[in-house]
């Protein structure tokens, strides 16, 4: 029997989320003020001590902020300089020359799902936002079209294929074979990313119209002749750095001696936050110095660019300090009750607790771990016959359900997109909702084949 505390807090949170998109989406209220407002209430409503109301919301800011401000500013220079260099032009036109124009959404998929592999979804979006708006204005395709497919790849990564930290990490608590993981989530992943990708942008494109007028498009500027612009190699060695350096930090532990100077350093230079700053520097020589461009020049660049992302980077954080909310008011906690008193299969509870915590505290790697740190207990010492890494991708698939309000990345795609709420519903939730229950139906199906 489920108490009535427990049902309370759930009504409450759910009220709250309504409230908050009809504020902001109905009544155009200022987001990052009507985040705060909102947990606040909720905050009150629920019980929680008034002395730790505040602390809490600014405990989920600076959590968020610590790491979201700094890829968010170091990728945004890194795409300025591929923008003012010619080099986001660069690779437009070699993606529409290989690939066609009526292929653009396919490609833009495919290069979410490499790129998405070693980084985290907002370092992945960072780092190819620029490319995907030069893109749409060369083909004078919609964003929708161009952007959607492109994070559906970059989420399809996060949330099932190792070697992405998110996906290791439940891999781990489920001591599944990292192997067998990666090709199961392949199996499941790719044809998800398709639905949910171009498949979906083409369904939903012609009934979202963007406005023209884009703030965060217009610092990545038209560059004219394609003879202007930079090598190609050099301009894809440019972006891909940050993406091998982080690769070669979550692999460390396979090729030096955990513990030692060497591994140490692989780990240092392959942090997020690290491999995003080296990669910047280097694009300030070969899309920088190389292309002529004075230290002045180059400054001016890197300041001129990180104005627009300040509301981005606030909403980010306001985003984050509801979501910690929802879990010191013991939301997650009722959450996890409900579920587990419903007795399911293990792949759907898997699923559906991942998919709870996601939908309380925004974030996929929180639901994906916390999730699994349930359920795991019980698959290793029940028999169940379910494959571990089977349920470390239905985990997965589970955490990537319906990002809303609580979400960053939610924020991302609206801002960088310039989308109103419930454009960004209609696009990028649906899209992840479409991603979460395709691979869970995936999964489900492999179940009955492995």
């Amino acid at each position: 029997m489920i108490d009535h505390h427990s049902i309370f807090l759930l009504v409450s949170a759910m009220i709250s989320v309504i409230a908050l998109v009809l504020l902001i989406a109905v009544f155009k209220l200022n987001p990052f003020i009507t985040l705060f407002l909102t947990a606040l209430a909720l905050a009150v409503v629920t019980g929680m001590p008034a002395a730790g109301i505040v602390k809490s919301f600014e405990t989920g800011v600076g959590g968020a902020l610590g790491h979201i401000a700094i890829v968010v500013a170091l990728g945004t220079m890194l795409g300025k300089m591929m923008a003012e260099s010619g080099g986001a032009d660069q690779i437009a036109f070699t993606l529409i020359r290989f690939f066609g124009e009526k292929n653009i959404p396919w490609a833009m998929m495919v290069i979410g799902l490499l790129i998405g592999l070693p980084a985290f979804f907002e370092v992945g979006f960072v780092l190819l936002v620029p490319v995907a708006f030069t893109v749409a204005r060369r083909t004078g395709t919609s964003l929708i079209l161009v952007g959607l497919p492109m994070v559906a790849g970059l989420s399809v990564v996060h949330g099932l294929v190792p070697p992405h930290p998110a996906a290791l990490m439940a891999v781990t608590i489920f001591k599944a074979d990292v192997g067998r993981t990666i090709f199961y989530a392949l199996i499941v992943g790719i044809p998800t990313a398709i639905i949910a990708g171009p498949l979906y942008a083409k369904l939903i494109a012609p009934h979202v119209h963007l406005s023209a007028d884009n703030r965060m498009a217009a610092e990545f500027v038209d560059h004219g002749s394609e003879r202007s612009l930079p090598n190609f190699a050099l301009t894809l060695l440019t972006i891909l750095l940050p993406v091998v350096l982080m690769l070669v930090g979550s692999g460390a532990n396979a090729f030096s001696t955990p513990g030692g100077k060497l591994n140490e350093t692989l780990h240092f230079v392959g942090n997020d936050d690290m491999a995003l700053l080296i990669g910047t520097l280097f694009s300030f020589v070969t899309l920088g110095t190389m292309r002529g461009f004075s230290r002045k020049t180059i400054l001016h660049f890197s300041n001129e660019c990180i104005a627009p992302t300040a509301s981005i980077t606030l909403l980010v954080g306001a985003g984050a300090g509801f979501g910690r909310i929802l879990i010191d008011s013991g939301v997650s906690n009722a959450i996890i009750l409900v579920a587990l008193r419903t007795h399911v299969p293990l792949l759907l509870l898997a699923w559906l607790l991942a998919a709870l915590m996601r939908l309380a505290t925004g974030s996929a790697t929180v639901a994906m771990t916390t999730a699994a740190g349930i359920v795991a207990p019980i698959a290793l010492t029940a028999s169940t016959g379910v494959r571990p890494e089977l349920l470390a991708i239905a985990t997965g698939a589970g955490s990537l359900i319906f990002s809303h309000v609580n979400d960053g990345g939610f924020w991302l795609v609206k801002e960088y997109f310039d989308m109103t709420i419930t454009e960004t519903i209609q696009t990028w939730s649906v899209c992840e909702t479409i991603i979460s229950v395709v691979a869970f139906l995936l999964t489900v199906v492999l179940s009955f084949i492995v």
